[in-house]
């Protein structure tokens, strides 16, 4: 169904309305932002180590000569046969950003519990550049409330997004970001983390989307996405079109 037509005064008055609205939205992030800058830090005493393309890092190597660190929690477990569908969708907008954030002191790297070999297979199939490294052994996934083992799962124990999930809600691995900073005498701090729909503004094409005739146009959270390589052929318009 199409919406209200109207004339062009009648839409200018209801556009003029929402940015009105729109630019509330642009101060209260601005805001926000500031507030997440503010945030205390927590110093990271546990030595985790992961497997890398080059060798094993530590967290504090993983900055690679930068100040600050990115890691999103990808969602690739020991054993699966592809990445979640939902961190491919966000992973898709990575490797454009590279190049602006480490010119700005910043790494993005991926970090899953899949061993580095499953990693680096579902990477190539991607066509993806964008570091991402292997947690299989260390306790880092568990710390940061990504992942969780039967037993947690099953008494419900398991926090994510900085509350208690049912049973019914947890599974072993779950999508968030984390971000650190090293000061110069290499000590790393915890400065910030985010799950679910907080992860939102890092999907690019869900902001051209909102701007859309139709939006987003599920009916569930990105029930529409897939992995790259599993869409259709999308229909194209005819000549006589």
């Amino acid at each position: 169904m199409l919406n209200k037509i109207v004339s062009q005064a009648e839409w200018l008055a209801a556009r003029k309305a929402l940015l009105a609205k729109e630019k509330q939205m642009t101060h209260l992030r601005d805001e926000i932002n500031a507030e997440r800058q503010a945030l205390p830090w927590v110093k990271v005493e546990k030595n985790y180590v992961f497997d890398t393309p080059a060798s094993k890092k530590t967290l504090a190597q993983l900055f690679d000569a930068r100040s600050q660190l990115i890691i999103y929690h990808f969602m690739l477990g020991p054993g699966w046969a592809a990445g979640c569908p939902g961190c491919s969708f966000v992973s898709d907008h990575f490797d454009g950003t590279l190049a602006h954030l480490e010119h700005h002191d910043v790494t993005l790297t991926a970090v899953s519990r899949a061993p580095l070999a499953e990693i680096t297979a579902y990477q190539t199939r991607m066509g993806w550049r964008f570091p991402w490294v292997s947690s299989s052994e260390s306790d880092f996934n568990y710390d940061f409330h990504v992942s969780f083992d039967n037993e947690q799962i099953a008494q419900g124990n398991a926090e994510y997004n900085f509350a208690k999930l049912e049973s019914s809600e947890a599974s072993e691995e779950q999508p968030g970001l984390s971000a650190f900073y090293k000061d110069e005498s290499g000590n790393v701090y915890h400065t910030y983390s985010s799950y679910t729909r907080g992860l939102e503004e890092l999907i690019g094409t869900l902001m051209i989307l909102d701007r859309a005739p139709k939006g987003r146009n599920e009916k569930s959270t990105m029930d529409f996405v897939r992995r790259h390589d599993e869409y259709e052929t999308p229909p194209r318009a005819s000549a006589a079109a």
